[in-house]
């Protein structure tokens, strides 16, 4: 509500300049004042238009609000005054916003039609998840949950290079290190399916063995060793083989406890789109031929490209002798350019993701096919195949695309965009985001916690990095299970009237609320370094400490003996003049309804930003002050009939608010803590 209301105010400031001084103001800045006393809005457009007018900005303040007050009454905005140097500062009408907002489960639908795709998770299936997989996986989601609640509709894709070179390392494991046959890998993942075992965990410990194993040999050994590594990954890519077989199997073994993972953290997917998928639909060839047709390709023949098809960045050079003369430039060669097929014919990364990102946006003119793959409890989960379903959903042709990908693939994300805009789908380039994120790392103590040997000169360190290939890292489903039995520890001394179940349930709510706020409080560009005893603490800037003011807000109505809802309900049947006069004396109450109506703001801002860390800033300073008037005011036992129906309608309305708040991070709010 609060965003409508700046939008509002910020139009009606706009038409009053234009009709007062004839001048034209695309957007008028419009903030909220630092005491609640002296309004709820406030702009320095005055000083903007000093300059033109040659006036002082608190002459033009002064004038503006004496324009705005001479307005036929409106019923949202009671006064308008000039305010020190020049601000114009505008209060609003109490009563009639705070009326608005016990009737109204305010949300902003700009999106609405809009129809998104988001990348996230796209772990190698090649070992268990770890740490880092699961900032991605969580930003991803959440930004998911957010677009949902704008009213977009989002399909959720995870990526899945089952043709890659982490996968081919664990190939080699089973074929080459322990000589196991394709049976016998078939035999070990049904084993481990049988007996509840964790075929990811054993398949991280072999990739750690294979990658020591490359270099462990003699000079000839290791050259031998690294010509088989090369020799399993063209079998794979090639497919139709015993190697390419094993590597499938392999892969959606690793890919199904992914899932499985993921779905203790609420992440679910839509579509499963996978690299073998694309090399054998040949996606690439085609995507290869409406490059060279846009001419965003072309092929060098001097330089230390020579013989590779490229694609010159922005800026970088001339690019072809063709191109170059054409533009009346000097012939040469562009050193800088991209190489997109190399010289032997073989197809980097990039290339391979250009095609991919043209089917994204329904671009490429040919399609997955599609089969059924992991059942959550309302949607089915799709996967790509050569021959797929008769009857599928289709995911591709997206208006706009969100790639939730570690900061280090920027050149490769850029790459991409820059191949679209030189094919001419320029609003499709603009609908491009790169959600990028920086690493997960672990302080010295966790790391202590978590059972590893940390050096005496690295316990000083602010964090430790992790790494999957020298075995040193936190598996996800290790760290999950350890943040729920310290969550269980606590809540079995705490809710000792409950039954097992009960507080198995509260501890698992904890320990994931208490995951999912540590990853997303940090903006996506800081370095996280996890701490199991600072992501659990029911103090400060944590889950549980929302999630704890949430459990609060739930007792006051159950010792009250009424809903929330019913309690929203009186406060809109009380008499305005006594609203008025309640609220015009308590600007404490009045601030936490206030802070209530941001949500479509910070929805906006999030949106815009693609930074679900002010979702996560919002419902902590929500939580802060829902703490401070709960400490500050005797509700139950206030007994003054209207002040108490305030009150219990103030508690409503934050509670409604920090639950919406957490679900849009994928957080569910305890019964009891």
């Amino acid at each position: 509500m609060y965003l409508e209301l700046q939008q509002q105010l910020s139009e009606r400031i706009r038409e009053t300049i234009q009709s007062k001084y004839g001048i034209e103001l695309v957007s008028i800045a419009i903030e909220q004042p630092p005491d609640v006393k002296l309004g709820e809005f406030a702009t320095p457009v005055a000083f903007e238009l000093a300059r033109k007018l040659r006036k002082a900005p608190k002459i033009i303040a002064g004038e503006l609000a004496e324009a705005l007050s001479a307005q036929s009454d409106d019923s949202a905005f009671t006064s308008f005054g000039a305010a020190g140097a020049g601000y114009l500062n505008v209060k609003l009408n109490r009563v009639a916003t705070a009326l608005r907002l016990s009737v109204e489960n305010e949300g902003l639908n700009s999106g609405a039609g809009l129809h998104v795709l988001v990348e996230h998770t796209s772990i190698n299936p090649n070992k268990a998840a770890h740490v880092g997989h699961l900032r991605n996986a969580i930003l991803g989601d959440t930004f998911v949950r957010i677009l949902r609640a704008n009213g977009q509709t989002v399909d959720v894709q995870n990526y899945i290079d089952n043709t890659g070179v982490q996968v081919a390392d664990v190939v080699v494991g089973f074929l080459h290190l322990e000589n196991r046959s394709l049976a016998e890998i078939g035999s070990i993942i049904s084993a481990c399916e049988a007996k509840d075992e964790k075929f990811d965990y054993l398949c991280w410990d072999l990739y750690a063995r294979v990658s020591q194993w490359y270099d462990a040999g003699t000079e000839e050994e290791n050259k031998q060793r690294k010509a088989i590594r090369y020799a399993t990954l063209h079998e794979i890519e090639r497919g139709g083989n015993e190697t390419a077989e094993a590597a499938d199997l392999i892969s959606t073994a690793v890919l199904r406890r992914h899932l499985e993972t993921m779905l203790r953290l609420n992440i679910e997917y839509d579509f499963l789109p996978r690299e073998s998928e694309i090399l054998h639909l040949h996606f690439w060839e085609l995507a290869f031929e409406l490059l060279k047709k846009s001419g965003v390709l072309y092929f060098e023949t001097e330089g230390k490209n020579k013989g590779c098809w490229v694609m010159s960045r922005p800026g970088s050079g001339n690019g072809s002798d063709a191109a170059a003369a054409e533009d009346g430039q000097e012939s040469g060669v562009d050193e800088d350019a991209k190489v997109i097929v190399r010289s032997n014919g073989t197809v980097t990364y990039v290339g391979k993701d250009i095609a991919y990102h043209l089917w994204k946006f329904g671009l490429l003119g040919r399609d997955f096919g599609y089969k059924p793959f992991f059942q959550y409890l309302d949607h089915l989960c799709w996967i790509s195949a050569e021959q797929g379903e008769a009857e599928h959903p289709h995911f591709g042709g997206a208006q706009a695309i969100y790639n939730v990908i570690d900061s280090r693939q920027s050149d490769p994300q850029a790459n991409v965009i820059h191949a679209l805009r030189g094919m001419g789908h320029t609003a499709e380039a603009d609908r491009y985001t790169h959600f990028s994120y920086e690493m997960v790392a672990l302080t010295p103590r966790c790391a202590v916690e978590l059972g590893y040997t940390v050096a005496e000169e690295d316990l000083a360190r602010p964090y430790i990095e992790v790494s999957g290939r020298k075995g040193f890292g936190v598996k996800a489903d290790d760290l999950i299970d350890q943040l729920i039995a310290a969550s269980r520890k606590e809540v079995d001394a705490r809710q000792t009237e409950r039954t097992a179940d009960e507080r198995a349930v509260i501890a698992n709510q904890i320990a994931i609320g208490a995951l999912r706020y540590f990853m997303l409080k940090f903006t996506r560009n800081s370095v996280i370094a996890f701490d199991f005893k600072d992501a659990l603490s029911f103090e400060g800037d944590t889950g549980p400490y929302a999630q704890y003011a949430i459990v609060r807000a739930r007792n006051i109505f159950r010792k009250a003996g009424i809903e929330p809802e019913a309690a929203l309900t009186e406060f809109a049947a009380l008499d305005q003049a006594a609203v008025t006069s309640l609220l015009a004396e308590a600007d404490d109450i009045w601030g936490l309804w206030l802070r209530a109506a941001k949500r479509s703001l910070t929805l906006d801002q999030c949106i815009a930003a693609s930074e679900p860390a002010y979702v996560a800033r919002h419902v902590f300073q929500l939580a802060q002050e829902f703490n401070n008037f709960y400490h500050k005011h005797r509700i139950l036992i206030e007994e003054d009939p209207a002040r108490k129906t305030l009150l219990l309608a103030t508690a409503a309305v934050a509670l409604r608010e920090m639950v919406t708040l957490l679900s849009w991070l994928g957080i569910e709010a305890p019964e009891a803590m």
